[in-house]
């Protein structure tokens, strides 16, 4: 049977395709499909053989450059000397983990904990997203006595048996859990809903999975969303419209459980978490890849009265969650945020992203909508009858990378470009990008690649 994936397989290289490639990449990609398990699929149909970062740029073994605006884990750019810097510095004085006592966790976690609003006041350290996330499902469980999970259509929350359960955008061939329900996304483009509605809209759809959940004798633990929703399609407006289906969550005696591993860490640029966008106070926060640019390290933040039911009865252990080199990456990181004003920073360059993408295409009749906030972008490609069209979105991949830009897609359709560089992206950055947009748009428009050939 053939199965859907929105972010595993979109613009993934196929074997048969080696032989066109060059022999030293051919001969690579032999050896590391001899030794790699065959759920590691390579990007694009001609793989990129990168070997350094720096800031929003990669390069390749040939040394050409490539823009980065896919890579949300090297949140403070690729390579930061003071991310280096710290983790060099620590590991050559002492790894190991949290059940010793050590000021750099404790300092940390305080740190971290001064960015949240006040009611969330304890945190625990993981190593992934998905980690982060599994705790927090378990997490939920005990507070609240439930097992019901809500989560997005294309949400995408983690790897581990439990997250991905919770899912669906691993695909078709990837099983939902018995006790989970998915609402549609909030997406005001293709719903019709008019923006002013949209919360109003959205908490019914949420209301009417409890519902399903309770007809089956489910009592409601958890809904679990990343506030922008970026498997989804990236649908971060109108800022607020989340609130009135947290309301619904507490009524039906659940827990807000807010995954911020794409919206934190400054990444809309409006507020430092996106969750805030929307005027909430979540129940657990989880955070991941950005945390650290790149070193393994997450977090679940909770208010105590929720944690307290789990950490009481449950003497939870990661043994390299929260070691002293991650965390000292961690640090930097917030360091970093606040020494180069990176939120205020991403406010003003997203601005200009957003502006420079939209008048790109506005004239064009494959592309339906663009929308985001801060440095994460959307854009919707669409067919002459406004459909999802997946098959151009991926050309238009395929294209940016054969000029040296290097993005993805999402969305239930694959159809939408995931714009989200580094936070260190500036207006050279945007005018690359741009550029290199609007010729690739010109090539899809008549079939054909940008060495000229159909």
């Amino acid at each position: 049977m053939a199965t859907r994936s929105t972010i595993m397989d979109t613009n993934s290289f196929r074997a048969d395709r080696a032989e066109a490639l060059p022999a030293p990449i051919a001969q690579l990609v032999e050896r590391r499909a001899s030794v790699l398990g065959p759920s590691y699929r390579l990007f694009y149909r001609t793989p990129v053989h990168l070997v350094r970062g720096q800031g929003a740029h990669l390069f390749d073994a040939d040394g050409a450059r490539y823009l980065d605006v896919y890579n949300n884990v090297a949140s403070v750019g690729h390579c930061h000397p003071r991310v280096v810097r710290a983790v060099a510095e620590q590991a050559a004085q002492l790894n190991t983990h949290t059940r010793y006592l050590h000021e750099r966790v404790v300092a940390y976690s305080e740190d971290l904990l001064s960015t949240l609003p006040p009611a969330i006041d304890r945190v625990m350290f993981l190593c992934t997203g998905s980690e982060a996330n599994d705790l927090a499902v378990r997490v939920a469980e005990h507070a609240t006595g439930g097992t019901g999970v809500v989560v997005s259509a294309e949400a995408y929350h983690g790897n581990t048996a439990l997250t991905s359960l919770l899912s669906p955008a691993l695909g078709t061939a990837q099983r939902l859990g018995a006790q989970v329900r998915t609402v549609p996304a909030p997406d005001p483009y293709r719903s019709g809903v008019p923006a002013a509605e949209l919360g109003t809209w959205f908490a019914d759809r949420v209301a009417e999975a409890i519902a399903d959940l309770e007809r089956h004798g489910v009592k409601l633990a958890a809904f679990v969303a990343d506030s922008i929703f970026s498997s989804d399609g990236v649908f971060p407006d109108p800022p607020g419209y989340l609130a009135r289906a947290i309301e619904v969550v507490h009524r039906a005696g659940g827990v807000f459980v807010a995954d911020e591993v794409q919206p934190g860490f400054a990444r809309t640029g409006e507020e430092f978490w996106g969750f805030a966008r929307h005027g909430v106070v979540p129940d657990i926060v989880t955070t991941g890849k950005p945390m650290g640019n790149g070193v393994p390290i997450s977090a679940l933040a909770a208010r105590a009265e929720v944690l307290a039911p789990f950490g009481e009865s449950i003497p939870y252990f990661n043994t390299f969650g929260g070691n002293p080199v991650s965390i000292a990456a961690a640090q930097a990181v917030l360091d970093v945020i606040r020494e180069e004003d990176l939120q205020a920073r991403t406010a003003v360059t997203g601005r200009l992203f957003l502006d420079a993408i939209t008048e790109v295409t506005a004239q064009r009749s494959c592309v339906g909508d663009v929308r985001g906030t801060g440095l994460y972008i959307g854009v919707e490609v669409v067919d002459d009858e406004g459909r999802p069209d997946s098959a151009t979105a991926l050309d238009l991949v395929e294209g940016l990378r054969d000029r040296h830009v290097l993005t993805s897609v999402c969305g239930p359709g694959g159809n939408v470009l995931k714009v989200r560089p580094p936070l260190v992206f500036d207006a050279a950055d945007v005018e690359w990008f741009a550029t290199a947009l609007d010729s690739t748009l010109d090539d899809v428009a008549v079939g054909r690649g940008p060495d000229g050939r159909r």
